[in-house]
């Protein structure tokens, strides 16, 4: 097992670095903001194009990495990202950010061929936690609120993608060093077809599975873009601080992924998803509710009452939340390893193209919300249906079906 914990620790650095440049938008994109003169809706379009290209390429990528291996893959992919990350500095306006962020986004791929590519090296009763280890470079997220800041202040946001740049370029040097070639992938077996690969998406389980990751992958992504310039709006805060708390939802949601990785390989998927969506329920309700002001008649005259979360309310919240999506990530690939263990790069490619594209969409939705109604909680609302839909979703496929132990439901008196 030494060599299947040495290409799952190389391939999560890997991770972490590629998670921590997709995001790289979040910081540098409110210098950029203010650089550029942007509306909400405009800023959510900045930070959400990377996002785009991340989640469409994750299904083509997938399927390669069945077809020749993540150790192939994944070095090509660090390679072939360092040079848009590198042109970011030299962009001006916000057609050029576009373009050159759709190219950059190749990065958020990675994951669907880090995860089929470290599923292989463990037996099944152990992927579910090596799929949560590896997600765990999600926490990449947290990396970039704290590296870009600092970078940003010393030197301004123009230094941030030259840097990440030369980062990338390390990392491929160090992944292939340390990886090793996929088992079961390539010599005397035969390479499936593309028919063959997608006739699993016929399965209904899938697109199921799409919805979950789209709520906790899509939202924890599109969270860690918004959460910077959402603390500096409604409390005043500076990048450095405003990143700072950031992290406390992004840097939980990616360290604790192989802790629900595990949980989901102990307990199963189904219970740890369904009391992950009522956690996530509680928490996005708590969170929607605007700073609002009351006036009161009373005999002695009108008295007013200020009700809202302050930053010190709102942040532990917010790391609570962090918490239920980091499990929510990695029971909804643990349904993935159990159900599809033979086409998994395809699967992960697809679930995890709906994962980027709900992170794609929702800060452009926050974005327009928030030009609409002018309330930055309406992010979180958005949220709070979306989790609902869940909850009808996992209730009539399974919890009419399957306890919440995970046992068919007895038939007898």
């Amino acid at each position: 097992m030494g060599k299947a914990y040495r290409v799952l620790f190389v391939s999560t650095f890997a991770f972490i670095v590629c998670f921590a440049v997709w995001l790289a938008f979040g910081v540098i994109g409110i210098p950029i903001r203010r650089e550029l003169g942007l509306n909400a809706t405009e800023f959510g379009l900045l930070t959400a194009t990377p996002i785009l290209s991340g989640a469409v390429l994750r299904l083509p990528l997938g399927i390669w990495t069945d077809r020749y291996g993540g150790r192939i893959v994944m070095t090509a992919l660090l390679l072939a990202s360092a040079a848009p990350v590198w042109l970011v500095s030299y962009a001006s306006r916000l057609w050029q950010f576009l373009a050159i962020g759709l190219c950059l986004g190749a990065v958020g791929a990675s994951f669907a061929v880090g995860t089929p590519y470290v599923a292989r090296f463990f037996p099944a009763s152990r992927r579910g936690f090596a799929m949560g280890f590896f997600g765990a470079g999600t926490s990449g997220a947290a990396l970039n609120m704290f590296v870009a800041p600092a970078i940003v202040d010393t030197w301004g946001w123009r230094a941030v993608p030259h840097v990440y740049a030369v980062a990338l370029l390390a990392t491929a040097a160090i992944f292939w060093l340390l990886s090793a070639p996929d088992p079961g992938v390539g010599g005397a077996r035969r390479a499936p077809t593309l028919a063959e690969q997608l006739r699993v998406l016929r399965d209904p389980r899938v697109w199921k599975y799409c919805q979950y990751y789209s709520l906790a992958f899509g939202g924890f992504t599109a969270l860690s873009l918004w959460m910077p310039q959402y603390f500096i709006g409604e409390y005043g805060l500076g990048i450095a601080a405003a990143s700072a708390l950031a992290a406390s939802f992004s840097l939980p949601a990616g360290a604790l992924r192989a802790v629900g990785g595990a949980l989901s390989d102990r307990f199963g998927a189904h219970p740890l998803t369904w009391w992950v969506l009522w956690v996530a329920w509680i928490l996005l309700f708590l969170l929607s509710y605007p700073q609002t002001q009351l006036v009161v008649q009373t005999i002695r005259g009108p008295v007013s009452f200020h009700i809202g979360l302050n930053v010190w309310m709102f942040a532990p919240l917010l790391f609570t939340l962090g918490v239920a999506m980091a499990f929510g990530m990695a029971s909804t690939f643990k349904y993935l390893g159990d159900d599809f263990p033979d086409a998994l790069g395809v699967v992960t490619g697809i679930v995890g193209l709906a994962g980027g594209l709900g992170g794609f969409l929702l800060p452009i939705l926050w974005g327009a919300l928030l030009d609409l109604l002018g309330i930055r909680s309406s992010a979180f609302m958005l949220m709070y249906g979306i989790v609902w839909v869940s909850l009808i979703l996992i209730y009539f496929t399974e919890v009419r079906r399957v306890d919440f132990h995970g046992r068919e439901p007895s038939t007898g008196p």
